[in-house]
């Protein structure tokens, strides 16, 4: 059996894989056996052969320490920063279904606990001209709860009280919230920390400072946001 959780945001560039590389650290340091996977990754850079390199799962990698080989990590890499509905639709080799599944499915049966980050905000696409695939259709298809990073500052109620009425709409389960770009003391980011639980009855887990090496929640704690999947 092994552990999982999805990592969505509530937008671009929010540092949904920055937390990713938090929590893929905190689960290192503490003995467990972890793994990363994204169904597919956008704008990313070639190496000197030509090949691409999955720039998310690198990061990942280095800032967690996991040994997990990069190929397992992803199964549609793009060159161009778009959504991968334009992306593959520009580049070839469109997302499928099956495909996310049976990369996610090999890498469940190798490791204890799985972190899986989605792709831009809860409606971002990753297919639209041949299967029509959304990311909730990914959480709901592999039996995912979610966290939900959110950037601290202004805007960030709105944004976070959104997100997660779509997702409760869609009953897809969100275990809890992460600011990230937070700064003690700022009083409205403290204020958006404390409407953001008022308004969706979720809990803010953790804040992230900038450059941040830690995640400051307990083993305890970051156990509870994942749900067991069958093997």
């Amino acid at each position: 059996m092994t552990k999982t959780l999805f990592i969505t945001g509530t937008g671009t560039d929010i540092g949904k894989t920055y937390v990713a590389g938090l929590l893929l650290k905190k689960l290192k340091d503490c003995g467990q056996n972890a793994a990363y996977y994204k169904a597919a990754m956008s704008g990313n850079e070639r190496d000197e052969d030509g090949k691409l390199i999955p720039g998310d799962a690198v990061f990942v990698k280095q800032t967690s320490g996991i040994a997990q080989p990069l190929d397992e990590m992803c199964p549609y890499i793009y060159e161009h920063a778009y959504s991968p509905h334009l992306a593959s639709r520009l580049e070839g080799n469109p997302v499928k279904m099956s495909t996310v599944k049976e990369g996610f499915a090999t890498v469940c049966g190798k490791y204890d606990y799985v972190v899986m980050e989605g792709s831009g905000g809860i409606l971002c696409p990753i297919d639209f001209d041949h299967e029509k695939i959304q990311l909730e259709d990914v959480i709901r298809e592999l039996d995912l709860p979610s966290l939900i990073v959110a950037d601290a500052g202004l805007g960030t109620i709105n944004a976070v009280v959104l997100t997660v009425e779509y997702m409760k709409a869609r009953n897809l389960p969100v275990h809890g919230i992460i600011l990230n770009h937070f700064h003690p003391s700022d009083v409205m980011e403290e204020d958006n920390l404390r409407m953001c639980e008022a308004m969706t009855g979720i809990p803010v887990i953790a804040c992230v400072k900038e450059g941040d090496k830690e995640l400051k929640i307990s083993m305890e704690e970051l156990d509870r946001l994942f749900e067991v999947k069958e093997a």
